[in-house]
């Protein structure tokens, strides 16, 4: 299965993520969007695939958000999109691509809905000791 993470390996809940894709046997596209960051086609694409809005998609904690002014609610999506490309770390992360589907995996385990259920065969626990998947790899909760 192809499978595509826009990544950054300072965030826990990408690296999460990207071991979940791993935990299935399944070796992803790795793009550390900080340095590559996606076409505005393909940023605009993945965002409607995942079912969000423009603002959705944007990250607030830790970013220039608010220095920016890209909390005024009169500000359109071209230039909500025009701040993301000009500082990718405005881009909420991470998104995963499948051919099951697109999501913004927030949290890490939102990405178990777009990978094969039959891939998991054993427990999965995250970083901070939240248990994922449990006997037999299947999803806790």
């Amino acid at each position: 299965m192809d499978v595509t993470i826009y990544h950054n390996p300072a965030c826990g809940t990408s690296r999460n993520t990207l071991e979940l894709i791993r935990h299935a046997g399944i070796e992803p596209t790795v793009i550390e969007y900080l340095n590559t960051p996606p076409s505005r086609e393909k940023l605009v694409s993945m965002i409607a695939d995942a079912g969000l809005t423009v603002r959705e998609a944007i990250r607030q904690k830790g970013t220039p958000y608010t220095e920016l002014g890209l909390d005024n609610p009169a500000l359109s999506d071209d230039a909500l999109l025009d701040a993301m490309l000009a500082e990718p770390i405005l881009i909420n992360r991470p998104f995963v691509v499948t051919a099951m589907g697109t999501r913004l995996s927030r949290p890490s385990e939102v990405v178990l809905d777009i990978l094969p259920a039959d891939a998991f065969k054993a427990p999965f626990v995250k970083e901070d000791g939240e248990a994922i998947l449990g006997e037999g790899g299947k999803r806790i909760g």
